[in-house]
């Protein structure tokens, strides 16, 4: 078995993971980067990121290159569709923002981290002490032991380090399956939105819009349930509402993924110098846009450990205080009493409500109170509820 020694190891080659890498490296510390696959590696991933990500972005890693974007290059907003054909189109405050494609956006960011980048090497375990972490990881056959005073985990929601942490964290939460087919179509939808079914009898999230050449049309089930059903049904409700003619499917691609975590408040920052961030830790704003919130907080795990050695403090305890922010900035847009109080989305749904007569404001809050509703069986209004009333009183969660 080899042996590799760097203050900082980095698990997974993701926005979150590369954000953590370059706060190590700007500060001195010897940061390698382990990634199971090749690099530049396929990320399933719809393409939003919100205008204040993709600053934190630029102003962080550069400009990415045009490989790095889809076509078309910018969406406009995002556009809820209702089963009475009726549809809400929402703008960006801050005006259009870029359409990613993660597979060269990661890659970017990643090499521009300047982190020492380890491919194909998967992670198999970890064991912390007081003085640092020993991961076991394995490529080209051969074990590796790693040996470092931190680890960030910022591999996706299936995270294989938060397994090692909480064997038991997997079965504590709903898994839903998330898929896309590729057609080669035409839609009677604004091309400059990414544009989403609120109807109760459609499914829990779904969505569809232009890219590359294809239109996407998105499912989730509920793991366990017939996913190749509820698309057709989709397929179904978009060409008689919306003009879907397909002339061939391209593609497909799914994998599995958990909403309730950043709705319901209950995140994973790690412990004993193992810090969690990205979707890892539970992070996802709505509409599933989360590369914005995987870049700060990727960045404030790097922050915490830079802090932490400079001040010898403990970097778990400083992590988790450090990023309330983006807790607090991730859970208000799924908080109730946020959406009609205040604004914390990046496209004003009260605004687009009220452009409207009052009948259709009425069908559409009903519609969309309807769309909630559907996920009663999932236990997840007590801590919602709880959640928002910690925030209202207390300003934070």
């Amino acid at each position: 078995m080899s042996h590799v020694d760097a203050d900082v190891l980095v698990v997974g080659a993701s926005l979150a993971g590369g954000a953590a890498a370059k706060r190590c490296v700007d500060a001195g510390f010897k940061t390698v980067m382990i990634e199971r696959k090749s690099l530049p590696r396929h990320k399933i991933c719809s393409g939003i990121i919100s205008p204040r990500g993709y600053r934190f972005l630029v102003e962080n890693f550069g400009e990415p290159p045009d490989e790095a974007f889809h076509e078309p290059k910018r969406v406009k907003g995002v556009n809820f569709l209702f089963r009475n054909g009726l549809q809400l189109p929402m703008e960006f405050t801050e005006g259009p923002t870029p359409h990613i494609y993660r597979k060269h956006a990661d890659h970017h960011v990643v090499r521009r981290s300047r982190a020492e980048i380890h491919e194909q090497t998967e992670f198999l375990d970890l064991q912390s002490d007081d003085r640092g972490v020993t991961v076991k990881a394995r490529r080209a056959g051969r074990e590796i032991a790693y040996r470092a005073r931190y680890v960030v985990a910022a591999d996706g929601p299936r995270s294989a380090v938060v397994a090692k942490l909480d064997p038991r964290f997997r079965d504590s939460i709903w898994w839903f399956v998330v898929g896309q087919k590729y057609y080669k179509a035409d839609l009677d939808l604004d091309p400059g939105y990414f544009h989403f079914t609120i109807h109760p009898k459609l499914g829990y999230y779904n969505w569809t819009h232009p890219e590359a050449g294809c239109h996407i049309v998105g499912y989730t089930a509920e793991h366990g349930d017939h996913w190749p059903e509820g698309h057709a049904k989709v397929v179904e409700y978009l060409k008689d509402r919306h003009g879907l003619r397909i002339r061939e499917e391209v593609s497909r691609e799914g994998c599995l993924e958990n909403f309730g975590m950043s709705l319901t408040n209950h995140f994973v920052f790690g412990r004993r110098r193992v810090l969690v961030a990205g979707q890892a830790a539970g992070f996802l704003n709505m509409m599933a846009e989360g590369m914005s919130c995987a870049l700060h907080s990727g960045a404030i795990a790097g922050e915490a450990i830079v802090e932490a050695t400079a001040r010898n403090r403990d970097a778990n305890a400083l992590y988790e205080t450090m990023v309330q922010s983006e807790r607090r900035r991730t859970v208000d847009q799924w908080n109730p009493l946020r959406i009609l109080l205040a604004n914390p989305h990046e496209a004003d749904l009260k605004a687009a409500i009220a452009r409207f007569p009052w009948a259709d404001r009425l069908y559409m809050v009903r519609e969309m109170l309807a769309y909630c509703v559907q996920y009663r069986g999932y236990q997840w209004l007590a801590p919602i509820l709880s959640a928002a009333v910690r925030r209202l009183f207390l300003g934070r969660y």
